[in-house]
């Protein structure tokens, strides 16, 4: 019997999670998965076109329309049970995510955690879409808000998340009362096609409506009615910030709602009092972590000048020991890029950074792994003199620029020098400096954190960014109010109609 190679591997450990699943190819061509891990092609599959996505659009308004009236806790039912086959298929939803992300294992088990608990989430959440009652100027009157689904809400996820990002919206939208229609990246349509199935599978089994949730394989001009056509209430994007830049306005246009999470260029302080132990534990894990390919990933470190060299060094000892190779092999700490642009990318960031007066420290060398159409690299630290433009421009890929300060509103200013505001962190001992950091006067980002990296957001809190990043929310908090439409209620149980303001009008 012949050796099977890793390609053989990978395409019969895909099949065995896609029947695990309930997961069909739809039949024809038009999408090819493959794989960052040898950069081989997979599967083929039919592409859905134009007139599928308004025919998509318009099953999932009908939908909407039997679905917004079910009560919020009942509809909580079908997340509770999509949670739970989660929960079942896990194992083989995470093989997914790696064989198209390149995620190590730990993180792709990692990814399907999140959609376990967002599930859990929203699943309480079904019982508290609270509104507010608020005094009345008019004896016996009572104002109050009530919230009430928005309708169908078209869900663009990115290649790098592509489970997680997509369930924070959908089980959030459905317990709000929405239907969902989801284009999930071309990179990914494996790991679609089987999160999908499993939600076909609970929306049967607990009775909603047929239509309730709909995948669509599709690219961006056949796609294009999810922007334009107003029965899509919401559009949640993420992914470049030049999408955003289209979508936002092309959205905004017809008066629709965007929530979107766009670019991130995250940077940590790092103070003299740091813990540098802890420190370096969180940058190597936020820069270095899925292979810089998150949204949070660290991209750069302002660190005072009485600490940066001894940090640098000990980053870039720690980058030198990072095991490099296939994600599936125990100890493999950084995957492949996800593809040849990717590192191309990398490569161009480097060489500007250099021409603008920047240091290679370390990293930046491809790692030979499993044969030329993969692009594994081994993380990269810089070293630059200043802000530039380079710096202010992120890099999807394991590239760290290393800055220095002397004092604190001098870091700040460094660290809000760039045009997004996604995610921050400072290393600091310091109340003083960590309270300044999380004060109104500190990070301009949406996520601010003290003595942790940029990466590993939780579920509870809401997850987005300003400036560029685009301003969503999505995930835990009060994101929740995204999918819905807010009603200012006044109740007038007295027998008298006084104006407001004490207007007389006869």
């Amino acid at each position: 019997m012949a050796r099977m190679t890793l390609h053989d591997t990978l395409l019969d450990r895909a099949r065995t999670a896609l029947d695990a699943c309930g997961a069909a190819l739809p039949e024809g061509t038009g999408w090819t998965a493959r794989s960052p891990i040898d950069g081989s092609s997979l599967l083929e599959m039919k592409a859905h076109t134009a007139a599928d996505v308004e025919a998509a659009i318009g099953t999932a308004h009908a939908a909407f329309l039997q679905w917004r009236t079910v009560p919020a806790p009942v509809r909580g039912n079908l997340v509770k049970r999509y949670g739970r086959l989660l929960e079942e298929h896990k194992e083989q939803l995470a093989d997914l995510v790696t064989i198209e992300v390149g995620k190590i294992r730990s993180e792709a088990l990692g990814e399907i955690q999140e959609m376990i608990d967002i599930c859990e989430f929203a699943l309480g959440l079904s019982r508290q879409l609270e509104g507010r009652t608020m005094p009345s100027e008019r004896p016996g009157h009572r104002l109050m808000e009530t919230w009430h689904p928005a309708g169908v809400v078209a869900v663009i996820s990115a290649f790098n998340f592509p489970a997680a990002v997509w369930s924070w919206n959908t089980a959030l939208a459905l317990v709000c009362g929405d239907s969902v229609i989801w284009k999930p990246s071309e990179l990914t349509p494996l790991t679609s096609l089987a999160c999908a199935a499993l939600l076909d599978r609970a929306i049967a089994e607990t009775g909603a409506p047929v239509g309730l949730h709909q995948l669509l394989l599709a690219d961006r001009d056949d796609s294009a009615a999810l922007l334009d056509d107003k029965r899509v209430a919401v559009v949640s994007a993420t992914g470049s910030e030049r999408m955003g830049a289209q979508v936002g306005p092309r959205v905004a246009a017809r008066f629709g709602k965007a929530i979107l999470e766009l670019g991130g260029n995250n940077a940590a302080i790092v103070a003299p009092s740091a813990d540098l132990d802890l420190a370096l534990r969180g940058i190597v894990f936020a820069a270095a972590g899925t292979a810089g390919q998150r949204c949070t990933s660290m991209r750069r470190v302002v660190a005072h000048t009485s600490v940066a060299d001894q940090l640098v060094e000990r980053i870039a000892r720690a980058y030198s020991g990072l095991p490099v190779g296939n994600p599936f092999d125990d100890g493999t700490l950084v995957g492949p890029l996800i593809n040849a642009a990717a590192y191309e990318r990398m490569q161009a960031s480097i060489a500007r950074a250099v021409e603008a007066g920047g240091v290679l420290v370390a990293g930046g060398e491809r790692v030979e792994v499993s044969g030329p159409d993969s692009y594994y690299v081994r993380p990269a630290i810089v070293r630059m003199p200043a802000q530039s433009d380079v710096v202010r421009e992120e890099t999807f890929a394991p590239l760290l620029y290393v800055m220095t300060y002397d004092g604190l509103d001098d870091a700040i200013a460094i660290h809000n020098d760039v045009p997004q505001g996604l995610s921050s962190s400072i290393f600091t001992l310091d109340q003083r400096e960590a309270e300044t950091f999380m004060s109104a006067a500190g990070s301009d980002c949406g996520i601010v954190n003290v003595n942790i990296g940029t990466s590993g957001a939780e579920i509870g809190g809401a997850f987005g960014g300003e400036t560029t990043t685009g301003g969503g929310r999505e995930s835990g908090s009060d994101a929740w109010r995204g999918y819905m439409r807010r009603a200012t209620n006044t109740i007038n149980y007295s027998d008298q109609l006084p104006l407001a303001q004490g207007v007389n009008f006869g």
